[in-house]
């Protein structure tokens, strides 16, 4: 009879699984602050600029730069819920914050500035914009043809969007660990 063999451990302890390196939090608020004043400067450039004048072409009729007010979220669509994404908005932002205490790997820091960046360019619109407080219209200027008009706020959270789920796929945690399964990395 053959002697039993030891089963890898299915979680390793703590203490190997302890994060590395330091906290990345300072790269998180400097990936959020760029995003974020990119966004309200171009914003406030094409208002100033833009606003009620015709379409400016970028590139031929496929990309071209109009002021569009969207109360919706993406293609127009919820323009009666601006109070709900106003919260969601917000929400996104606290989930963000809580994560950033255990944040540890610099590409979870760059999809999470990314993340907030955006999430805060369109929260300023949804507060300080009209027609009023949770209720303002984002300003949408980038039309991509048979596409959408979004901001670069929109584009920021997309970005940071895809390489949180890129980061995900690959097993990569937020604390600069790695999922285990079998005691081997995914």
């Amino acid at each position: 009879m053959a002697e039993p063999t030891e089963a890898a451990p299915v979680d390793e302890p703590t203490a190997e699984r302890k994060p590395k390196g330091p906290r990345r939090v300072g790269v998180l608020l400097v990936v959020a602050v760029l995003a974020f004043l990119i966004d309200l400067g171009s914003k406030l450039l094409v208002v100033a600029r833009l606003e009620n004048h015709s379409a400016i072409k970028v590139i031929g009729d496929v990309v071209t730069l109009q002021v569009i007010r969207n109360s919706g979220a993406a293609f127009g669509m919820g323009q009666a819920l601006t109070v709900v994404f106003t919260m969601i908005a917000s929400a996104v932002i606290v989930v963000i914050w809580r994560i950033a205490r255990r944040l540890y790997s610099l590409p979870w820091a760059i999809a999470l500035g990314l993340l907030l960046g955006g999430a805060l360019g369109n929260l300023t619109d949804r507060l300080f914009r009209w027609p009023g407080v949770f209720r303002g219209h984002v300003v949408d200027f980038i039309s991509v043809q048979h596409f959408a008009v979004f901001n670069l706020a929109d584009s920021a959270i997309v970005c940071g969007g895809i390489l949180v789920v890129l980061l995900s796929f690959r097993g990569s945690n937020p604390d600069g660990t790695v999922h285990q399964q079998d005691g081997k990395a995914e």
